[in-house]
């Protein structure tokens, strides 16, 4: 090591001539740096020369980009107390930017001997870890990283969720050796899908480097998700073939290129090393105490806010700057458009429970290097007062699952869901207007990763997880699923039908609702997990989309596709801000208003009962001169199970209906009416041309 001080920015940054290392430790006594071969074969361990304000740091002249490091840190072995410091224990750096390789697991990755635990004791382990554990790899100068972004306006904003693994594993057009990695999604024919499809953001699920659970490896699985993360800001290795970083970034301007935005899922809430009894692998080794939350008066003892065995405190300086230096890096190095924050509310934890002024969030929100990125969280979690639906600031928006349930819940045909229903096509202004949110705010989804797939939802009554090897226990329980007659796949041609038109149903209510819509990828054509409801661990063709929907109903994708269209091209589908009836057009007519098929008021006893009602939307402002304008949109909906006739209102200005969409085909009667089949639903448009 040089005796020159080097800098304290962390992580191992090169700079022509040699390469600084530093990390942050307020408790450890000293720390080792360990260089690596290639081949993982220890060359040196150097001690880190300078400490200045908890930071230990050292310059090492000639050092080159690819070489492999780990550290070492030495300090307090003592569990009851929090501490567990020991130098047999490799540990990955928190800043490292790429990473040799998977975990791997052995009784040398835990911090005590396994064969010395009872309540009170555990007593040191000596076995040395370093050939378990991945080494950071030092980059070179990546340079300027300038990328074009869409910069799609929240109210044209369509979310399509996408494990970046499963989503090309199976695609005919993609070579079997890009499958599964980035540079599947660049290919010509998946972007042409995406981009014919119509949605304009793409949510990628976690790409940070995570690990494999053991129990996992056991059964003969792996984790598929990728929430279980081991470094935020390394690539998964499994995701890339040679440079994680460049392949990242030329899928970022392939899929820029294309006129769609990237979004990245997030886990900042926990990490893998898991409660007191799980391995030391990075953080927990390096400073405890600074980067977990522990139990007041026991600090030997995680808090599990987030049922994963350890919680980030998000109360902690370094924490936050850990989270902040990673966002910063995926928004301006890597290209990133948004990111989708999983388990959010931890993110606003003080020891008191969540504060959405908490500092980290507001960190986050005013941060000037993150001002062009979209904030999506995930508003719940398992701690206490964990669930924060509408609670976050105006910079944010949030998935709604109450939007998700109410959805299902009216289509599978329960009793008094008509005006929950309402108030979800409606933005979910009752959840996050009186907080002077908008009705981008509400994330409206009715599947996600987390979940039946939507062909599921409507063909099994139970959960059919035994894959997973869980004896089928885990998954959600309340799915407010219907299977329609049988219980899975099923020659059934009535059954089918139902079904087909019962997707339709909730993916023409996602679409035509105010607020943001997210599809779930491969829900568009089919796609089927065979009734499994946690696929976390099914990185095989049970995860993997199967695109043979595509092909076999044509008709649905090219429906799905014109439902989407439909939406983007009609600003009356997608208002920046609540419309509650108040204002009119010229004719007096409300610019929202909800009716009986017969076209009369709904009375306070038909919301309760009613199943089959119609939202009308109405446009307020002048329309433009000598142009086609669509002054009104008509959503009719029948979750009953007889048909129904329904009577388009009178308008009384210059134009006419037309039928935009219908999840089964539709008549007109003889007086004018509209008769829809059982159980389904249509949209018109009114159009008119201006004089």
């Amino acid at each position: 090591m040089s005796d020159f001080r080097g800098s304290t920015i962390p992580g191992a940054n090169w700079d022509g001539s040699g390469v600084n290392f530093a990390l942050y430790s307020a408790r450890a006594s000293a720390v080792e740096l360990c260089l690596f071969s290639s081949d993982g074969t220890q060359q040196q361990r150097i001690d880190l020369p300078h400490c200045d304000d908890g930071v230990f740091h050292g310059y090492l002249p000639g050092c080159t980009p690819g070489q492999h490091y780990a550290y070492r840190v030495h300090g307090e072995y003592d569990p009851p107390s929090g501490n567990f410091f020991n130098p047999n224990k490799l540990l990955v750096d928190p800043y490292a930017k790429a990473l040799s390789g998977p975990v791997t697991w052995s009784d040398a990755l835990f911090a005590y001997d396994l064969s010395s635990v009872t309540d009170n004791v555990m007593a040191k382990s000596q076995l040395d870890s370093a050939a378990y554990v991945p080494k950071g790899i030092v980059q070179g100068s990546q340079g300027h990283a300038t990328f074009e972004r869409p910069q799609i306006p929240w109210s044209e904003t369509i979310l399509y969720e996408v494990n970046s693994r499963g989503y090309t594993m199976r695609h005919p057009a993609v070579p079997e050796n890009d499958r599964g990695r980035f540079v599947g999604l660049t290919n010509r024919e998946v972007l042409k899908y995406l981009k014919a499809l119509g949605i304009t953001s793409i949510e990628l699920m976690p790409v940070h480097a995570f690990v494999d659970e053991d129990f996992l490896g056991r059964r003969g699985l792996r984790n598929y998700w990728g929430y279980n993360s081991l470094n935020f800001f390394a690539v998964e290795n499994r995701l890339y073939g040679t440079d994680g970083v460049d392949e990242f970034r030329s899928m970022v301007n392939a899929i820029h290129d294309a006129g769609l935005e990237v979004i990245l899922d997030v886990v900042y809430n926990h990490t893998a090393e898991g409660g007191r009894l799980g391995p030391m692998l990075s953080f927990k080794g390096i400073d405890n105490q600074s980067y977990y939350r522990m139990m007041p008066g026991q600090p030997g003892e995680y808090v599990n806010d987030t049922g994963c065995g350890n919680t980030m405190d998000a109360d902690s300086p370094v924490v936050q700057d850990l989270v902040l230096d990673s966002l910063r890096y995926w928004a301006n190095d890597m290209g990133v458009d948004g990111f989708r924050f999983d388990l959010c509310p931890i993110l606003g934890r003080s020891a008191k429970g969540f504060d959405p002024q908490h500092p980290l969030l507001a960190r986050i929100e005013s941060d000037s290097q993150l001002q062009h990125t979209k904030l999506i969280a995930e508003p719940w979690d398992i701690g206490p007062g964990g669930y924060q639906l509408g609670q976050f600031s105006s910079n944010w928006s949030e998935w709604n699952d109450q939007f998700r349930d109410s959805i299902r819940r009216f289509w599978r045909g329960d009793q008094d869901e008509a005006a929950e229903l309402a108030r979800r096509l409606h933005g979910s202004a009752d959840i996050f207007e009186t907080r002077g949110r908008t009705p981008r705010a509400s994330v409206n989804f009715v599947t996600s990763h987390d979940g039946y797939t939507l062909s599921d939802l409507v063909s099994y009554n139970h959960r059919h997880n035994e894959a997973n090897g869980e004896d089928n226990r885990d998954g959600h329980q309340h799915n407010y699923n219907f299977n329609h007659g049988a219980e899975g796949p099923t020659d059934d041609d009535e059954i089918n039908q139902l079904r087909r038109r019962q997707r339709l149903n909730m993916l023409a209510t996602l679409l035509l609702s105010q607020g943001t819509p997210m599809l779930l990828a491969g829900d568009e054509f089919g796609n089927s997990q065979s009734g499994n409801n946690n696929a976390y661990a099914q990185d095989n063709e049970i995860g993997w989309l199967d695109w043979t929907g595509v092909t076999d109903d044509p008709e649905f994708v090219d429906i799905v596709r014109s439902l989407i269209w439909l939406r983007r091209s009609s600003p009356l589908i997608r208002h920046d801000d609540y419309r509650h009836g108040h204002r009119a057009n010229g004719k007096g007519h409300p610019d929202i208003r909800w009716t009986l098929p017969n076209g009369d008021d709904l009375s306070a006893e038909k919301w309760k009962h009613d199943r089959a009602l119609q939202m009308l939307l109405v446009e307020t402002a002048d329309p433009a001169p000598d142009r086609r304008n669509t002054a009104a949109v008509a959503f009719l909906i029948n979750a009953a199970h007889n048909e129904v006739d329904f009577v388009l209102p009178v308008l009384d200005i210059d134009g006419a209906w037309r039928q935009a969409f219908a999840s089964d085909a539709i008549e007109e009667t003889p007086d004018g009416k509209w008769r829809l089949p059982n159980r389904s639903s249509a949209c018109f448009l009114f159009a008119t041309t201006s004089a």
